[in-house]
């Protein structure tokens, strides 16, 4: 049966230069495996499909799929599907909100563009030193380039290391073989005049995506991470996506009861329908 369908780029001002997601809009009656297989076939970060919500605080469900396979929560999918899901309904609102596997995630439009409130996380804490180490060689760097590392997860299973400066993340070449299963990232300082605070490279080999061209979620745990511990005091921007020919925008902003917002553009850049 005719799906609506929408392709919509993510956290970039600059078409095309974003994360792409795609967004089945009317998922009802497609069973895991269809959804998988179609994750499978856009080859995309992540495919998302959106149902009927099964409780009445939420707009719509959201389920999303990696090409490797089902995430509970992800950051540009969320933004991405929100703004399809209002678009497609022709609805004119300030806050959705979305039901997915890790619960309820609010998204607002806060400065003319879509912001998600970034979820608890469910591991925090150093990376353990046997894992942090495999980390280290995969990345070709030494123990002493690493400033801090930590659990990030809100779901995806990120953990995240930080480095001195955003060459330093920009240079790295992983060897993602030697860590197939990780969901890992790494974050570096911009110079203080740049208008960017980090650049982030997010590797995610265990979801079937060897790097990211931008990641809302791990930017939503690692905002938590640097907020909570005081590496940082007020909003912030982040750079991702140099070395995939991207140019990711990212801004994290936090709210005086300590809510995380994660936001940037978003944009339908396709759409139409699918057959299935």
């Amino acid at each position: 049966m005719p799906r609506p369908f929408a392709q919509v780029d993510v956290f970039s001002p600059t078409p095309f230069l974003g994360n792409p997601v795609a967004v089945i809009l009317d998922a009802d009656g497609l069973d895991d495996e269809t959804m998988q297989r179609i994750a499978r076939w856009t080859n995309l970060s992540e495919t998302t499909f959106v149902l009927p919500p099964t409780t009445h605080e939420a707009d719509y469900r959201l389920r999303i799929y990696t090409p490797g396979g089902e995430l509970p929560f992800a950051g540009h999918p969320t933004l991405g599907s929100a703004h399809a899901w209002l678009e497609h309904n022709e609805v004119v609102r300030d806050r959705v909100v979305q039901e997915c596997a890790t619960g309820l995630v609010e998204v607002q439009r806060r400065g003319g563009t879509l912001s998600f409130a970034a979820p608890p996380t469910r591991r925090t804490g150093e990376i353990e030193a046997e894992y942090l180490g495999k980390i280290v060689q995969a990345f070709g760097i030494s123990h002493e380039q690493v400033l801090g590392h930590q659990w990030v997860d809100n779901g995806p299973g990120w953990a995240v290391i930080r480095l001195a400066t955003a060459q330093e993340v920009i240079d790295l070449e992983p060897n993602l073989g030697q860590i197939p299963h990780a969901m890992v990232g790494a974050i570096g300082a911009h110079p203080a005049e740049s208008e960017h605070a980090f650049e982030m490279r997010t590797f995610a080999p265990g979801a079937g995506v060897p790097e990211d061209p931008a990641c809302g979620s791990m930017n939503a745990g690692v905002g938590q991470w640097l907020f909570r511990t005081g590496a940082v005091n007020r909003g912030y921007r982040v750079s991702q996506g140099r070395r995939l020919g991207r140019a990711a925008d990212i801004t994290i902003t936090p709210d005086s009861d300590g809510t995380i917002w994660i936001g940037g553009t978003t944009r339908t850049l396709i759409s139409g329908i699918t057959l299935t």
